[in-house]
């Protein structure tokens, strides 16, 4: 059955032309898939559908959204993030196809965004926590060693959310129109930066986190392991939150430059 599916020619280039010329028949692609973007179910037989594919350094995934969430696309996105999700989006069956090496969704990385103290100044941050356990690429874990991946690209230790985390090279926070869009990492071997982490639809913020960081022109960007931080509703329990993730050990930061406005 022909697929009401859109594959753009980046992505064609990616996979290839008998790739995309199997999913634009029906070989390859599913009946039913959850949107990479909104997360609401979508039927390629039914709907305008769009191809997606995340790729990494090792590895790639090809997923599908609805066309009028977003278009066919490739997303380039940091191999950690690539690497420890696939049994867990496979269980979901959210309609995600191995293309040339098997890897889970950047999706995996909730970030929020929130006003912490440091220094007796209010800073703009974001939180970043793994939906699930990261493992090293090329493994399948269990041992979930997210903070170990991001102390080899350059992240430090945070023991006191009261002092500000040093700034990390090359890293910078994507902000258009006052929305969030990315995280940037320098590429490996040189290049234009590349998304360690993108949103898939652009995120707001609230307007006292835009003035802030139009003010500072910076953020200060926390991680922690999966499970330690959690959805919570005001700062001032992410501040908690921050506060013993750090005091256990289990957060790690770095300084970056806003990039846009």
């Amino acid at each position: 059955m022909p697929r009401m599916l859109a594959v753009s020619d980046e992505v064609r280039a990616e996979i290839g032309d008998e790739e995309a010329e199997r999913l634009l028949g029906g070989e390859n692609a599913p009946d039913v898939y959850d949107c990479t973007s909104c997360r609401t179910p979508g039927h390629t037989g039914q709907v305008p559908t769009s191809t997606v594919l995340f790729i990494g350094e090792e590895t790639a995934v090809l997923a599908f959204a609805h066309a009028s969430c977003i278009p066919s696309q490739v997303v380039p996105v940091s191999e950690a993030q690539l690497q420890g999700a696939v049994a867990s989006i496979a269980a979901e069956g959210s309609g995600v196809t191995g293309v040339r090496r098997e890897v889970p969704l950047q999706a995996e990385l909730g970030v929020t965004s929130g006003l912490v103290l440091v220094g007796g100044e209010v800073q703009p941050a974001l939180v970043v926590e793994p939906l699930g356990p990261i493992a090293r690429p090329g493994t399948t874990g269990p041992v979930d060693v997210f903070l170990e991946l991001l102390t080899e690209q350059g992240f430090a230790p945070v023991t006191d959310v009261g002092q500000a985390p040093a700034p990390l090279p090359g890293w910078s926070v994507l902000l258009a129109m006052g929305r969030l869009h990315a995280v940037l990492q320098p590429p490996a071997g040189g290049g234009a930066p590349q998304a360690w982490w993108q949103a898939h639809q652009a995120m707001q913020v609230a307007d006292g986190w835009r003035a802030a960081v139009n003010k500072t022109r910076k953020v200060l960007v926390y991680c922690a392991p999966v499970g330690t931080i959690g959805a919570q509703p005001r700062e001032d329990l992410l501040r908690e939150a921050l506060d013993r993730a750090a005091a256990n050990g289990r957060l790690v930061g770095a300084a970056m430059p806003l990039a846009g406005t």
